[in-house]
C-alpha cells in the first residue's frame, strides 16, 4: 500500500473539499483519501499495482482543480504564488470598493435619512432613467472584477457539484439580470421599476465577499507559520573539506562523509558526529531546550542548531532529506494536511450543504412571491440565502485548529504524526511510562560488588564484564565501562547467549558464566545462599541486582543503579494535577521499581514485566475503557507503544520506537507529555468553539435570510449585511484558530 501527498488548488470552500475527496474514494484501488481545505492537500492510500499517483492527479484535475504531488512543489515558488493571489485579491477589492461604496451611497443615502447630504439631479423619483443608468455603470465594473465567482460557480453548477461560488453566482446573477430587466423597463417609460433595482446589493455582495476572503487568505497564511519558521533555519551553505582543503558549498551538495566544519556563530548545515573540537550548541530551535548543549567529540550534532562558541569538525552522517529538520517538517506536514476524526461531521454537513441551500433559497423565494407581501422582495429573499450561507466557515472550523496546534507542538519540541493523534490525546486518562530511559536517565553505572566467600572483586568483575562485552544491555555496558575504568583486562568469551529481560550466558575461560537476575539464575538451579537478603536491601534502595554465577556456583552481586531524571517526578506531579493516573512498566525486580516510583510519585507498578509482555499489560489496562498513553525510548517499547491509544516516544531514544509512536518529544523531558495533553485539550476546546460557530451561524442565519423573524414582525435581513456576515464568518474561525498560537506550557 503506497501513500503520497497531493497538492491541490483552485478549492474555494468546504463543497469543493469534500467533492474532491468523494471523486477521489470512488477511484479504483483508493484504500482511503482525505482532503484538507486549509492546508489544500489531499492525503490519499493506494493499492500501486491497481492505482498510481497519476491517476489521483488526473482524478482531481478532472474535478476541476489543479494538482501536484506535494514532494515536487517549489517552496519559493509557491511562496510568491501566495503573495501574488493576496496582491490580486487586493486590487481586485480596492477596485469593487471605489465603484460599490458611491452606488452603496447613490442606492441607500435618500432611504437612510432625507438629512444625508444628496445631489437633486440623480434623484430616483425626479431621474428614474439617470439614476438607473448610473447604478448600471458602477456596478458592472464589481461585477466583471469577480468574474471567477461566475466562471467557477456556474462550471460546478453545470457539472452537479454547487460550491460557494456557485451559491455567490446566483445570487449576483439574478440581482444583476433582474435589475438590467428594470432598466430597461425604465427605458420604455415603466418608472415603478426603479424601486426594483439591486445593482447595489450585487455590487456590495461582491465587494464584501472578495474582502472576506482577502481576510481569509491573510489568516490562512499565518496558520502555516510554524512550517515556515522551521523551513527558514537551515543554512543554504556548508564549510567542508575536500582534497585537504575548506571550500564552501551549497547545502544540497553536502555527502553522507564529508568533514563539515563549523565556526562559532555559524548554523551547523546536517546532521552528524562531532570528530574534533568542543563547544556548547543551541539546539532550541529544535527542541525548544534553551539551554545549549556542550559538544564533543564522538557526540552527535543536528542540521540548523546554532554553533555557540568554539570551531569544531564534524563527519556529515544524514543530508538532504535524511536529516532532522526535513524528517521533522515532512512530519508537521503530514500531520496538518491529514484530518482529525471529529471532522467527520462536517465534512458530512458540507458534502450537502450548497444543494440544500439552493432548494431553501428556491423555497424561500417562491414562498414570500406567493405571499404576496408588499414589504417583501421574493427575489431579495433568493439572493439573501443564497449569500449568508456559508460552507467556508464549517470547512475551515477543524482543519486550521490542527494545523496551528501541530505548528505550536513543532515549535516546542512535541511532534503529533497526524491530527487524529492531536485530538485523542485529549482523552487521556493513564499515562503509562517505561523505566530505564524514559523515567531514569538510561545511563546506569555500577554502585556495589558484593562477593560470595572465596571470589575476589576484580575477578567477579573481570568475569562479568567480559561476559557482557557482547551485550548491548545498558546494565551489562554498565558492567563494561567500570571495568574499563578500573583498567580490568578483558578475558576471551564464546557460547554468548541473550535472554530478553533475565540475563545472559557464556563460556568464560572455558567456565560457564550466568549473569542476571534472581529469576534467571533460580531457573538454572544455582542456590543463590544469602544473597536474597542483600538483593533486597539493594532494590529498596532503588539499585538493580545483577547475579553472577560460575559453573553453577554464585560468585557475587554487582549492583547498579539508573539515575531518575531531575524531571520525571514534576512530569508526574503536573500530570496528577490534570487528573490522569500514572503507571511504570519495567524488567526490574518489584523492590526496585517500587523504590523508583516511589521516589517520583508513580501511582502503579508493573515490576519483572518482559519485554514482549509489555503490550499485553497496557491491553489489559485498556480493557476496562481507560484511554491509555505509553511513554517509552527503546526498541522493546514498540509494541506497547503501537498497542496503547497514543504512543508517545521519547526524541533520544530509537528510530524504532519514534516509528511506533504517535507524538514524538524532541528534548528529553517528561513534562512535554504534559504539554502535549494540555495542547491536545486547548486545540479541542478551539475545533468545538469554531464548529459551533459555524453550525450556530448557518442554523440562525439562513432562517433570518429566509424571513423568519418577518413572520412574528421582524425586519427582513438585507442582501449586503448577509454577504458581509457571511464573509466575517469564515474570518472568525481562522482568527479563532489562531489564538492557540498564544498556547504557553503548563
Amino acid at each position: 500500500m503506497e501513500k503520497t501527498i497531493i497538492k491541490i488548488d483552485g478549492m474555494s470552500c468546504a463543497a469543493c473539499s469534500s467533492r474532491v475527496e468523494k471523486q477521489l474514494n470512488e477511484l479504483k484501488g483508493i484504500k482511503s483519501a482525505s482532503v484538507n481545505l486549509a492546508a489544500e492537500k489531499a492525503t490519499v492510500s493506494y493499492d500501486e499495482s491497481v492505482a498510481s499517483e497519476a491517476d489521483i492527479i488526473n482524478a482531481i484535475k478532472a474535478a476541476g482543480y489543479g494538482a501536484q504531488p506535494f514532494a515536487k512543489v517549489d517552496r519559493g515558488e509557491e511562496t510568491l504564488k501566495k503573495q501574488k493571489e493576496i496582491k490580486t485579491l487586493r486590487l481586485k477589492f480596492i477596485i469593487s470598493a471605489i465603484f460599490s461604496i458611491p452606488l452603496f451611497y447613490v442606492a441607500m443615502a435618500p432611504m437612510i435619512s432625507q438629512s444625508i447630504p444628496f445631489p437633486q439631479a440623480l434623484s430616483h423619483s425626479v431621474f428614474p432613467l439617470r439614476y438607473a443608468l448610473l447604478e448600471f455603470i458602477l456596478c458592472t465594473p464589481v461585477i466583471i472584477v469577480g468574474y471567477k465567482f461566475y466562471t467557477s460557480g456556474f462550471s460546478n453548477l453545470i457539472k452537479r457539484s454547487p460550491n460557494m461560488d456557485s451559491l455567490i453566482a446566483i445570487g449576483t446573477s439574478a440581482a444583476y439580470v433582474y435589475s438590467i430587466f428594470s432598466l430597461f423597463k425604465i427605458i420604455g417609460g415603466d418608472n415603478s421599476h426603479v424601486d426594483l433595482l439591486y445593482f447595489e446589493s450585487a455590487s456590495m455582495i461582491i465587494t464584501l465577499v472578495l474582502l472576506g476572503k482577502l481576510l481569509e487568505v491573510n489568516s490562512k497564511g499565518k496558520t502555516g507559520e510554524a512550517i515556515k519558521k522551521l523551513m527558514g533555519l537551515s543554512p543554504k551553505t556548508a564549510i567542508v573539506i575536500r582534497d585537504g582543503k575548506e571550500i564552501e558549498i551549497s547545502i544540497d551538495d553536502v555527502i553522507v562523509g564529508d568533514t563539515v566544519v563549523v565556526k562559532p556563530g555559524s548554523k551547523i548545515p546536517v546532521d552528524g558526529e562531532v570528530i574534533e573540537g568542543y563547544t556548547s550548541v543551541d539546539e532550541s530551535m529544535l527542541t525548544g531546550e534553551s539551554i545549549p548543549v556542550e559538544k564533543k567529540a564522538g557526540d552527535k550534532v543536528t542540521g540548523a542548531s546554532i554553533n555557540k562558541n568554539g570551531l569544531i569538525k564534524f563527519k556529515a552522517t544524514k543530508v538532504g532529506k535524511d536529516t532532522t529538520l526535513s524528517q521533522i517538517i515532512a512530519l508537521v506536514e503530514e500531520a496538518q494536511g491529514s484530518k482529525a476524526p471529529i471532522a467527520k461531521m462536517a465534512d458530512v454537513v458540507s458534502g450537502k450543504f450548497v444543494p440544500v441551500v439552493l432548494i431553501i433559497a428556491m423555497l424561500s423565494g417562491l414562498f414570500w412571491l406567493l405571499a404576496n407581501s408588499p414589504d417583501v422582495s421574493a427575489l431579495s429573499v433568493f439572493i439573501t440565502v443564497l449569500v449568508i450561507a456559508c460552507p467556508c466557515a464549517l470547512g475551515l472550523a477543524t482543519p486550521t485548529a490542527i494545523i496551528v496546534g501541530t505548528g505550536k507542538g513543532a515549535e516546542n519540541g512535541v511532534l503529533f504524526k497526524n491530527g487524529e493523534a492531536l485530538e485523542i490525546t485529549h482523552k487521556l486518562q493513564v499515562a503509562v511510562f517505561d523505566k530505564t530511559g524514559t523515567i531514569t536517565e538510561g545511563k546506569p553505572r555500577v554502585t556495589d560488588i558484593i562477593t560470595a566467600d572465596g571470589v575476589d572483586n576484580d575477578a567477579l568483575l573481570t568475569m562479568a564484564a567480559s561476559a557482557e562485552k557482547g551485550s548491548e544491555h545498558p546494565l551489562g555496558e554498565a558492567i563494561v565501562k567500570h571495568a574499563n575504568k578500573l583498567g580490568i583486562t578483558f578475558a576471551e568469551t564464546k557460547d554468548f547467549q541473550a535472554f530478553p529481560g533475565l540475563g545472559i550466558s557464556v563460556t568464560v575461560q572455558g567456565k560457564a558464566v550466568i549473569l542476571g537476575n534472581k529469576k534467571f539464575l533460580s531457573k538454572h538451579n544455582v542456590d543463590l545462599l544469602d544473597f536474597e537478603e542483600k538483593s533486597d536491601k539493594l532494590a529498596n534502595e532503588g539499585k538493580t541486582a545483577m547475579f553472577v554465577s560460575v559453573d553453577n556456583k554464585l560468585a557475587g552481586i554487582i549492583a547498579i543503579s539508573d539515575t531518575v531524571k531531575p524531571s520525571s517526578a514534576a512530569a508526574i506531579k503536573k500530570l496528577h494535577e490534570m487528573g490522569l493516573k500514572t503507571a511504570m512498566i519495567t524488567g526490574d525486580n518489584k523492590q526496585t521499581a517500587d523504590a523508583i516510583a516511589k521516589q517520583v510519585g508513580i501511582d502503579m507498578v508493573f515490576a519483572e514485566v518482559m519485554p514482549d509482555e509489555k503490550a499485553n499489560e497496557v491491553k489489559k489496562m485498556q480493557a476496562d475503557g481507560s484511554f491509555i498513553a505509553m511513554v517509552g525510548d527503546g526498541i522493546n517499547d514498540a509494541p506497547a507503544l503501537a498497542q496503547a491509544d497514543i504512543g508517545i516516544a521519547i526524541g533520544s531514544g530509537t528510530d524504532v520506537a519514534m516509528e511506533s509512536a504517535d507524538i514524538v518529544l524532541m528534548k528529553n523531558d517528561l513534562n512535554d507529555v504534559s504539554f502535549a495533553i494540555a495542547l491536545s485539550r486547548a486545540t479541542i476546546t478551539n475545533i468545538k468553539q469554531n464548529l459551533f460557530w459555524a453550525l450556530g451561524y448557518n442554523v440562525l442565519g439562513i432562517p433570518i435570510a429566509a424571513g423568519l423573524l418577518h413572520l412574528f414582525g421582524g425586519p427582513m435581513l438585507n442582501p449586503m449585511f448577509a454577504a458581509a456576515a457571511m464573509s466575517l464568518s469564515s474570518v472568525s474561525v481562522v482568527s479563532n484558530a489562531l489564538r492557540l498560537n498564544n498556547f504557553k506550557t503548563i
